[in-house]
């Protein structure tokens, strides 16, 4: 069942006088479960693709469909509600309050969506763990390695049970050995949950886990194919 559908989507920008073509005329179907890499060059399109996979941005033409509903039709807070609670995010900058503990990050989203007490700390806690983090819960940003802030980053993507996570750049300022672990630590929890991951990426730390490939150049999709993710 494909959870996302692009259908000749097109994304440009008019900066003065200049209008830039960021995407142009793409169709691609996501299916539940997916671990996928969406390649290319700077410029390429791949952010805009996830953007708009992510109901952060609109397309000028086109359609994009999330769990069988057109989002491009929908108010921004349906699409505000949407991103809540069924779209996690990861970033290249981690983006974790810097005043907020391991644990009062994860759980930020949980208390957005209303989640009861009992439910968040059981799930914050599950996640910790499963990120490798239990003896840091109540360390704040600035107090872990930026190995250890992505782990978090991921552990509060995953806490609301969205139906995918997009990142963006994900190990872009991670070491090798904490680009890997973050990606291995992701291959497994999307084998274990059932999420999917779509990932814009150009590090080939990113595209060794992909289970699939989706090659962009110059706003269109140029390649698209199975490998074996074997991380």
């Amino acid at each position: 069942m494909a959870i996302i559908e692009l259908e000749h989507a097109s994304k440009s920008y008019k900066i003065g006088e200049v209008t830039t073509t960021a995407l142009n005329d793409v169709s691609l179907d996501i299916e539940a479960g997916e671990f996928t890499a969406l390649v290319g060059p700077s410029g390429s399109g791949k952010t805009t693709l996830l953007q708009l996979m992510g109901c952060l941005d609109r397309p000028n033409r086109g359609v994009v469909m999330i769990n069988g509903q057109d989002v491009t039709k929908l108010n921004n807070n349906r699409r505000a509600d949407l991103r809540r609670d069924v779209i996690g995010f990861i970033f290249q900058f981690f983006a974790l309050v810097p005043v907020l503990s391991a644990y009062e990050n994860v759980e930020l989203p949980l208390l957005l969506a209303n989640v009861n007490g009992s439910e968040r700390r059981t799930r914050v806690l599950e996640l910790l763990d499963a990120v490798g983090l239990s003896d840091r819960i109540h360390h704040r940003p600035d107090q872990m390695s930026g190995g250890e802030q992505q782990r978090v980053a991921i552990a509060r993507a995953l806490a609301p049970r969205p139906l995918m996570v997009l990142a963006d750049e994900p190990t872009a300022n991670l070491d090798t050995a904490n680009g890997e672990q973050a990606m291995a630590i992701m291959h497994r929890l999307n084998q274990e949950t059932g999420t999917a991951f779509i990932f814009a990426t150009h590090d080939p730390r990113v595209m060794k886990f992909a289970r699939r490939v989706v090659e962009l150049r110059d706003g269109q999709i140029v390649g698209d194919r199975a490998v074996n993710g074997e991380g």
